[in-house]
């Protein structure tokens, strides 16, 4: 129990592919493990205790057509950093990246381009290399929250590291409201 009188949950180890990246990287982070899934920003949230827009979600999504891309037919991979209270403007991601189309990837894809599930995919330490857009509302809090390669594992870090270690470029993607 914390000082709080709530419970904590204990320190745990990442995903084997996660580790491997924060030893590459020469991070050392806490990482905590939930007895139940946290899959959602808001699961997620309530586990920690946190604000919602303290939870970072790294969503993949495929883009057509951009100058980064390897080829330019081809739909490649794209990571999506944005805060759990927020939903991505599709529209707003196919601009910045100057794509012709820009689209939600599917469980598998996922998998095959980070090598993790949805619900646990972490900000780095992925399968494949993609380009990776930040959204600016992530750089709000001291302090942000992010999955540890499982729906059950999350760990925090400062969101200017995240980003840099993600190798993130900060940019206006989440969808505005009125």
């Amino acid at each position: 129990m914390s000082d709080s009188g709530t419970e904590t949950a204990p320190a745990a180890q990442p995903h084997p592919r996660f580790a491997e990246a924060l030893a590459a990287l020469g991070l050392s982070v806490e990482v905590r493990r939930f007895p139940e899934a946290t899959p959602s920003a808001a699961q997620a949230a309530a586990a920690i205790g946190c604000d919602l827009d303290q939870i970072v979600k790294s969503l993949i999504f495929t883009a057509r057509g951009y100058p980064d891309a390897s080829s330019q037919g081809e739909e490649v991979p794209v990571l999506v950093l944005v805060d759990g209270a927020s939903r991505v403007d599709v529209e707003r991601v196919r601009a910045e990246l100057g794509a012709t189309k820009v689209r939600r990837a599917d469980a598998a894809l996922v998998r095959e381009a980070t090598g993790y599930a949805i619900g646990g995919v972490p900000p780095f330490g992925h399968r494949t290399r993609t380009t990776v857009l930040a959204d600016r509302g992530i750089l709000a809090h001291h302090t942000v929250w992010a999955a540890a390669g499982t729906p059950h594992t999350v760990f925090p870090l400062d969101p200017r590291s995240l980003i840099a270690h993600a190798g993130g470029r900060v940019v206006d993607v989440r969808e505005q409201t009125s």
